[in-house]
């Protein structure tokens, strides 16, 4: 395969494609030769983008936008993906970044040009991308225990992958589009003729109407979506029967979730997959519907585990961070910091090992905890974290959501006993706070995706 044609090959293909269609957004569908005509508008109209610009593009998943993006790709840009509902924090990322220009899309496609071109200190690390004339891609974590850091990618080499041909179901593009998770879903379709869906918004009836009225055949997701569109019963308002596989990822899937979904669809393969912002998608398998054991690797990536934390070496990993030190160990690998169990070749994801819960020197992953609790009929959904404390370092508490009419004193003897009866003592929460609000959006955007 040739690096140097790896993004020429989505032109190729849309000329081939022709009348197929792409994309349906706003109830609307678009050909493959309609998006390749905004291509060639913006071509012609973003000409005051060089190579080796650095340009953000603050959008969501559209039309205008998937033009936008190519036309950048083929003038081999560094692209920096800028999620638009959250346009008021993008000038940390901006500034990160040093972009020369900012490309605004809203949810109506009307654009805005920005010229931030000015005396700036200069990113050494975009040299070499540059040099050799290929597009670049620089993605954020999600800045959640302090400032965000950026990924600096070679596109060309996350684009090669797409080269190889692959079964293109109809799909809805759920995850977001400042995260490789959502562009991987859109690249994946785009190489492959298919037709993918593109959501206004995330809430669970709107999602399954899609589905139904669509006839999606593939759903890539978060275990917190999934969670909510099984505690809101959309799913039985809508007719599902199209869907063929629901991926799942973006943090740890509780047991409990998983079995209530294979209970729920049990017509449906439910998938688990495994990819990093810093190392692009790798192939997965599932051991069973029900397993949350999954084998991950593929061509060009090798996993090791060192530690109890799993590092990855990959073809298409990241050049580096632009404000972070380096992640890779001496001799190459990244180190995820994911903690994980082995089985043979399949590996169970624990948590990240900054998620990890201290108490007196003994290791506690909250997720664990949470499965456990989950069981209980009367929490809808449990959130478990640390807290400081001066003699054990730290104490594992948990926020419970429950129904207004729930007994809460009923509930919390219902915690203790579980978790004296599945949990060592120091995994037990020693603080239980009730909510009666879903605490979704503290959990959709992790570091860590998995499509």
């Amino acid at each position: 395969m040739n690096l140097s044609n790896s993004s020429q090959f989505f032109f190729n293909n849309f000329k081939i494609y022709n009348n197929k269609v792409a994309v349906i957004w706003h109830n609307k569908s678009y050909t493959y030769a309609e998006i390749l005509e905004k291509i060639e508008y913006w071509q012609l109209k973003l000409n005051i983008i060089s190579e080796g610009s650095v340009v953000g593009l603050e959008s969501d998943f559209s039309p205008e936008t998937i033009a936008i993006l190519f036309t950048l790709i083929r003038k081999n840009a560094i692209i920096v993906p800028l999620d638009i509902s959250q346009s008021e924090k993008n000038s940390q990322k901006i500034e990160i970044a040093q972009i020369d220009f900012l490309i605004k899309i809203n949810y109506f496609e009307d654009v805005e040009i920005l010229n931030y071109k000015k005396d700036k200190s200069k990113i050494l690390l975009y040299d070499s991308l540059i040099k050799s004339r290929t597009p670049g891609l620089v993605l954020f974590t999600s800045g959640s225990s302090g400032q965000p850091k950026a990924a600096f990618h070679n596109l060309s080499k996350l684009l090669l992958k797409f080269q190889t041909r692959r079964a293109s179901l109809l799909t809805i593009n759920f995850l977001l589009f400042d995260h490789w998770g959502g562009l991987n879903t859109l690249f994946h379709i785009l190489s492959n003729g298919g037709t993918v869906v593109f959501l206004e918004n995330r809430n669970p009836d709107y999602v399954c109407e899609l589905i139904d009225k669509w006839k999606v055949e593939l759903l890539p997701t978060s275990p917190t979506f999934l969670n909510m569109m099984l505690l809101s019963r959309a799913y039985e308002r809508h007719n599902l029967k199209s869907l063929k596989i629901i991926t799942y990822g973006s943090e740890p899937m509780p047991e409990s979730v998983l079995q209530k979904l294979n209970l729920t669809f049990p017509n449906i393969k439910l998938q688990q997959t495994y990819g990093l912002i810093e190392l692009g998608v790798l192939s997965s398998k599932s051991k069973e519907n029900e397993s949350l054991w999954v084998k991950i690797g593929g061509n060009g990536y090798e996993t090791r585990v060192v530690d109890g934390l799993l590092e990855i070496k990959s073809d298409s990993a990241m050049i580096g961070y632009l404000n972070a030190e380096s992640p890779y160990t001496e001799d190459g690998w990244f180190k995820t910091g994911d903690a994980v169990e082995v089985d043979g070749d399949f590996f169970k994801i624990l948590g990240r090992k900054s998620e990890l819960i201290n108490v007196g020197g003994e290791k506690v992953y909250p997720q664990e905890v949470e499965n456990v609790i989950i069981l209980i009929d009367n929490v809808l959904d449990v959130q478990v974290y640390g807290e400081k404390h001066p003699f054990t370092g730290n104490i594992v508490c948990a926020n419970i959501l429950i129904n207004l009419e729930t007994d809460k004193d009923l509930v919390k003897r219902l915690i203790k006993n579980i978790c004296k009866e599945k949990l060592e003592p120091f995994k037990n929460p020693i603080k239980i706070n009730f909510v009666y609000k879903p605490f979704y959006s503290n959990r959709f955007k992790k570091e860590r995706f998995k499509i």
